[in-house]
């Protein structure tokens, strides 16, 4: 009998009491949201917020990037705990400076602790909008200057850009293109990138050279030197160059892909017109140009590539041919075949004869394989649709090789020699790249003849 008034009583509550079990149930609700908060946080439910800090650390960046997967809460609790002064104090490691002492084992160190503070935060902000996300990383790392663009003194001499540029590969790894546009929306916003790229593009070249070196470390160490994926490195040198007209692009390539002094870092304008340059002078071109040609991408065709190299030759006045031609041959068989083949379509069949001697005394000096350059010269003279121009193309690199022997006689018999006896040098160099020039013409004649 009591049961029954119990259930009864259970089942069908007094009218009055109704808006009290609102309230109640409510508060329910709330108590029960908070367990399934705390209840997500495991065994740590039962520590102060404060211990709870004090054990992270103890832990390494990657274990508490690890941590911070095993859920919501956790994660939370983490963002609270990066944002608190001892897990800044902890986490934004800034002994950017004490290379000298440790040497390169210092340097991989401090790497690879911002690429495991990237996942960290890849991690913790994942639920985040783009821009949040942003937003919030921002304001984090900017209590560290080296990051900043002009935030530190010796900026040869840091490892602060690096870290921010290792930080934010591992960050937005596998993100989609429209989200990395943001990310360099951002980016420019944050340092008037755009604005200080028009002062140098649009100034007499070594005018700003401060603010050329400050934008080639931020290029280079930011965004592009990081990527394992050529298609990365690709996307972000394309959303550098391509807001700017094709002149600028060259300079602008040259800034940042350019020789630089060895004693203070800063771009050195005039190695490629005043005399031979070697192959590490332009390497970094080279690889540029190649990234830009091969990367499939539809922002930039074939003739954009070759545009750009006819335009870097005349940076910042027109190059030696040597070393225009020791760039093309840097760059590729592809780039090499495709910039001549544009020359020979449009009718500079001279100047094509005289990039023709010049890859010949390349192949000499850097000891290349002479049949090179041979095959290469075979090659263009099929783009010339007949036997009439093919025999003046051939006609004309017989002339470039006796002129531009004849031009480098006369500065040696003019007795215009520096300490190093380099005009003398290369007309030896120049000579003998004739004789297996045509050495290497005669073996290709005698064996289609035997055959």
């Amino acid at each position: 009998m009591t049961s029954i008034v119990s259930t009864s009583f259970t089942l069908i509550p007094n009218q009055k009491y109704r808006r009290s079990n609102r309230r109640s149930n409510h508060s329910c609700n709330i108590l029960g949201s908070d367990s399934q908060n705390l209840s997500t946080l495991g065994d740590f439910k039962a520590l102060p917020l404060e211990l709870f800090q004090i054990i992270l650390e103890y832990l390494s960046v990657k274990d508490i990037s690890m941590l911070s997967m095993v859920s919501k809460t956790i994660s939370h609790r983490l963002i609270n705990y990066i944002s608190t002064s001892s897990g800044s104090r902890r986490l934004l490691q800034q002994d950017f400076h004490n290379l000298e002492l440790s040497g390169r084992r210092q340097g991989s160190y401090i790497l690879e602790h911002y690429r495991s503070l990237g996942l960290l935060f890849k991690r913790c902000t994942l639920l985040l909008p783009t821009k949040e996300r942003l937003k919030y990383i921002h304001k984090i790392l900017s209590e560290v200057s080296c990051f900043k663009f002009s935030g530190c003194g010796i900026p040869m001499q840091c490892l602060g850009l690096p870290c921010y540029g290792m930080f934010l590969q591992t960050l937005t790894a596998g993100w989609d293109e429209l989200e990395c546009h943001r990310v360099y929306n951002f980016l420019c916003e944050l340092t008037n990138l755009p604005r200080k790229v028009q002062t140098v593009v649009c100034s007499k070249p070594g005018s700003a050279r401060k603010l050329e070196l400050r934008i080639r470390l931020f290029c280079r160490s930011v965004l592009l030197d990081h990527w394992i994926q050529r298609s990365d490195s690709a996307f972000w040198l394309t959303r550098i160059l391509k807001p700017w007209p094709m002149v600028n692009q060259a300079r602008l390539l040259y800034i940042i892909f350019g020789p630089i002094s060895s004693q203070d870092g800063q771009v050195v304008w005039q190695k490629m017109t005043e005399g031979p340059t070697d192959e590490t002078s332009l390497k970094g071109l080279a690889d540029a140009i190649k990234l830009l040609y091969d990367t499939d991408t539809k922002e930039w065709t074939a003739d954009d590539v070759i545009s750009l190299v006819d335009e870097l030759s005349v940076v910042p006045r027109e190059w030696l041919l040597e070393n225009n031609a020791r760039l093309l041959i840097l760059s590729g068989n592809n780039i090499c075949f495709t910039f001549m083949a544009s020359k020979a379509v449009n009718g500079r069949a001279n100047e094509l004869a005289r990039m023709i001697v010049f890859l010949a005394l390349v192949c000499e000096k850097d000891l290349y394989c002479m049949d090179w350059a041979v095959k290469m010269m075979q090659k263009v003279c099929k783009v010339f649709s007949t036997q009439v121009e093919r025999n003046n193309f051939l006609q004309n690199v017989e002339n470039a090789f006796a002129r531009v022997i004849m031009d480098m006689l006369q500065s040696v018999m003019s007795g215009d020699r520096d300490e190093e006896d380099s005009s003398f040098l290369n007309l030896f160099h120049l000579v003998n790249a004739q004789a297996n020039f045509h050495k290497e013409v005669l073996y290709i004649t005698m064996n289609s003849t035997s055959t």
